[in-house]
């Protein structure tokens, strides 16, 4: 079985705000975009 990683939080984070940032290319969106699919969901409280 493959070992599964996942993205961390601080990297998750910077990859909001490339996507948010309106001056940011298509292909660093793509980037961050990729890295937050692979972020671990948020534990419900």
């Amino acid at each position: 079985m493959t070992k599964q990683r996942k993205t961390s939080k601080s990297v998750a984070s910077a990859a909001s705000k490339v996507l948010k940032d309106k001056r940011t290319s298509k292909d660093s969106k793509r980037a961050a975009g990729s890295a937050l699919s692979q972020a671990a969901p948020k534990k419900k409280k």
